[in-house]
């Protein structure tokens, strides 16, 4: 987590520096309430050295002030440490707020509002009702800036001080309700969620979703920043979260050790005890390295021979931390660094622009961690491990971010050998097949009936060689056998039958081919037998494998399966899946993993059928149905799973890049990514959509255009203002020309490009649309209408930054009349105008009359 921090030198000039936990030095941070646009020390003013010119200079020059009395170098102020115009830097420091705060020696509470007081009036019963009336009680970010911090100093304009948080506990309990054991650094987790919550109620901030994310500190919490969802939806999210938050359960056992990982041990473990004595030997010996690569076959044992691994390290080293990631693909694998930060609550986790990767790195690679294990399972590409994950100055290898610690080891599983070679370099474990000892125990403790191999010893041999004694091919035939319950004999003659027909059945999609022997693939054969029973008593169940192998097989999420005709069917479907060991269910949470060859085997058999392709649309047309439609993303912590599967799909080959379904489900895609601030990813998306509408459709159809606004509002959000109004103003052109000009979604283009010109001070282009938009609205929709109310409001607030106070100020008197009647009092809207109205007045701004006397309404 970084932070850039003030300091002024010898001269009076103010510098920034950048500093990264745990390297930052002790700094105060200023409270206070905003002044007008233009008035506050913007970052640039700072790397301009144009600071001293604005008003606000007055607060960097008490801070540096305080800061040097109280013997602290460095101050932060939010006006000028934050680069605003960066996107993702706000992002960043809007989430790391409370931290800042929290992390701070000393915070002083700058009240413009209190003025020149001489010290010995400061307790007076005037100054008392001043304090009171402070415009700093009525903001909402204020609140975590009372909390947070240990120490809260107040002073006047006048820089007189008047208490700090302990002295004057009382008077601000009073203002803000807030219990004074809250105020005296009790843990706010003390307090009930409705408690919390109301600590912000009556408060106001400028932009109303703000409300809601000033909570996230104070309930250590994290939801993405939709700005524009409106604070409804963002108070559902928050308190969705709060509510999965309290759910979880916690995985730091008594010893303080962290166990992660996502599977029981497996009583059915056979054999394989020379290859753990190999690895429980070399692990935590010093000298020895820390890095091992375990790999094989597919399906030969690489991950229950790990999983065993894990369970008896559990047992022998009880302070040992054990932490388990999927390395499938590269979504699976950020989705599990993401969960692993979340539950470690590593600080920075909630942070949706800090690298996951990095936080555990650097939490593994400090001393404090203890002693640790990490498996990487399945890490199979290693392109995924090498290559930079972005064309940025900052982007990294996968391979980079692994923790190094004396106290530490890696662990991977891969079926490539070379990957193994790359990633451990020489200290690779091979796992062989099994011998037919142990292939023969494996059999004899799957088996329900145990006496099949007393009575059938040489079908019993004959089977283990005919599978060539695979772990999973071994599994697959005993849960077939035992549900059936049928001889070793009767299966020998089932794959007899079968064998011409799956010769070649995973020939082009099986990448390691070198390890075919002259019999056919057992795997192959094993499924091919299972499936077709499966089909048979349970069409569910096909149908949800068919679905699952047109997905990511691991970390499936059951809600991403189609409904069935009952609840009583999908839990027998999944169990009929489960019993062959074609699924594995994990514990922790409703997901399940569908082991790889299988996987590749039914993509094989689904194309050798010609039904591949319709499998894959029905997967298309699923994943369409459960996506959020923009502007509703419910249930967030549940679509994001769906990420990596939703990314598998869109990358196939085997649908049509133009099919509409995949451009709906694509356009879903780039939402959900909008949705979660990654707004390179959506970026790339969004553009996606659009080269294929533009193909495909009309450069003026209704659908290229949506795409082209959004396109525009991703780079708004990265404050990219140029490259927004470019496409605004296509966007714009064109709804003309087609919709023309009193057309809503014409407005609605023409107020987003007033937005984009508002935020480059373009004022005279920005009113010219707002004073375009309000017109129309009035002969469109009526002088009252809602929408034509935000125009007016919009516009007066243009006015006013143009200096046409007067203007503004009757403008704005206006809407609000209309806004009483037609709105109510207590809507947002109107109170948001109230509040405008009387700061402007109150600011000092006055007109020869306001006949309305809306502010008495």
């Amino acid at each position: 987590m970084s932070i850039r921090l003030l300091q002024r030198d010898d001269h009076g000039t103010f510098g920034l520096t950048e500093y990264t936990s745990p390297v930052t030095p002790p700094y105060a941070i200023l409270s206070h309430t905003w002044g007008r646009d233009g008035e506050e020390v913007t970052f640039a003013d700072i790397e301009n050295d144009s600071e001293k010119t604005k008003a606000g200079y007055e607060k960097l020059r008490f801070c540096a002030e305080r800061a040097f009395h109280d013997n602290l170098k460095y101050f932060w102020v939010d006006t000028c440490c934050i680069n605003k115009s960066d996107g993702v830097e706000l992002q960043h420091a809007i989430n790391s707020m409370f931290r800042w705060y929290q992390n701070a020696e000393r915070c002083y509470v700058y009240l413009s509002d209190l003025h020149d007081t001489e010290n010995d009036q400061l307790f007076s019963v005037s100054w008392q009702e001043a304090f009171r009336r402070s415009r700093w009680f009525t903001r909402g970010w204020t609140v975590q800036e009372l909390l947070a911090p240990n120490s809260v100093e107040f002073f006047t304009k006048a820089h007189v001080r008047i208490g700090d948080k302990k002295s004057l506990e009382q008077e601000i309990h009073e203002i803000t309700k807030i219990p004074i054991k809250a105020l005296q650094g009790c843990p706010l987790s003390n307090f009930t969620v409705e408690e919390r919550m109301s600590w912000v109620q009556g408060r106001e901030t400028k932009y109303e979703e703000d409300k809601v994310y000033s909570l996230q500190g104070i309930f250590d919490v994290h939801i993405p920043l939709i700005y524009g969802e409106g604070w409804k939806k963002a108070s559902m999210r928050l308190r969705r979260e709060i509510q999965e938050s309290s759910k979880s359960q916690s995985i730091f056992p008594k010893d303080g050790a962290s166990w992660i990982v996502p599977f029981n041990r497996n009583p059915n473990f056979t054999g394989r005890e020379s290859l753990l004595a190999v690895l429980e030997e070399k692990l935590f010996v010093a000298g020895q390295p820390t890095k091992y690569t375990v790999t094989g076959l597919g399906g030969v044992g690489k991950t229950q021979l790990v999983l065993e691994l894990v369970y008896r390290i559990k047992d022998k080293h009880r302070a040992c931390s054990v932490i388990w990631i999927p390395a499938t693909n590269i979504e699976s694998l950020h989705q599990a660094y993401f969960d692993i930060a979340r539950q470690l609550s590593i600080p920075g986790w909630e942070d949706t622009t800090t690298d996951a990767k990095k936080l555990i790195q650097s939490y593994l690679s400090d001393e404090s961690a203890g002693q640790w294990l990490l498996v990487f399972d399945n890490a199979d590409d290693i392109n995924m491990w090498i290559t930079k994950s972005g064309s940025e100055a900052g982007a990294s290898r996968l391979i980079d971010c692994l923790p190094r610690s004396e106290q530490g080891c890696i662990v991977f599983t891969s079926r490539d050998r070379k990957t193994a070679v790359k990633l451990a370099q020489h200290n690779v474990i091979e796992v062989p097949e099994m011998n037919e000892e142990m292939a023969t125990q494996l059999l004899q403790k799957s088996l329900i009936d145990t006496d099949l191999i007393k009575n059938n010893k040489a079908d019993a041999t004959a089977l283990l060689e005919r599978l060539t004694y695979l772990p999973l091919a071994i599994v697959q035939a005993v849960a077939y056998i035992n549900e059936n319950g049928i001889t070793f004999a009767d299966y020998l003659v089932l794959l007899a039958d079968q064998e011409e027909e799956v010769i070649d059945l995973l020939s082009e999609e099986f990448e390691d081919e070198w390890r075919y022997r002259e019999l056919k693939n057992p795997v192959a054969i094993t499924w091919l037998i299972s499936f077709e029973q499966i089909r048979q008593r349970d069409s569910l169940a096909a149908e949800y494998l068919s679905f699952m192998c047109c997905i990511e097989p691991k970390d499936i999420p059951q809600s991403i399966l189609p409904p069935g005709p009952s609840r009583k069917k999908e839990i027998e479907a999944i169990g009929t899946l489960d019993a062959y060991s074609f699924v594995t269910k994990r514990p922790a949470d409703l997901a399940l993993d569908l082991h790889r060859l299988v996987h590749l085997s039914m993509r094989n058999w689904l194309r050798k059928e010609n039904s591949l392709s319709q499998a894959m649309e029905s997967v298309i047309v699923r994943l369409r149905e459960i996506f959020p439609d923009s502007d509703e993303y419910k249930n967030i912590k549940v679509w994001r799973t769906y990420l990596p599967h939703a990314r598998y799909v869109l990358d196939s080959d085997l649908v049509d890049k133009d099919h509409q379904m995949r451009i709906d489900l694509l356009w879903k895609y780039g939402t959900c990514l909008y949705a979660e601030g990654r707004w390179n990813e959506a970026e790339a998306i969004i553009t996606e959509v659009l080269g294929i509408e533009r193909r495909v459709l009309e450069a003026d159809h209704p659908d290229t255009l949506t795409s082209m606004a959004n396109l525009a509002s991703t780079y708004r959000n990265q404050g990219r203002w140029e490259a927004a109004e470019d496409l605004e103003v296509q966007v714009l052109e064109t709804r003309k020309k087609r919709l023309g000009a009193d057309h809503p979604s014409t407005l609605t283009s023409m107020a987003n490009l007033a937005s984009t010109y508002w935020n480059q001070g373009l004022w005279e282009a920005a009113e010219e649309l707002e004073v375009q938009v309000l017109e129309t609205s009035k002969k469109r929709l009526g002088a009252d209408h809602p929408d034509t109310l935000t125009s007016m409001a919009n516009l007066a607030i243009t006015w006013r930054e143009q200096g046409r106070n007067n203007e503004g100020l009757q403008l704005l008197d206006e809407c609000l009349v209309l806004q009483t009647q037609v709105l109510g009092p207590n809507h947002y809207d109107t109170l948001s105008s109230r509040d405008v109205l009387l700061e402007w007045q109150t600011e000092g701004e006055t007109i020869e009359a306001l006949p309305s006397n809306s502010l008495d309404m």
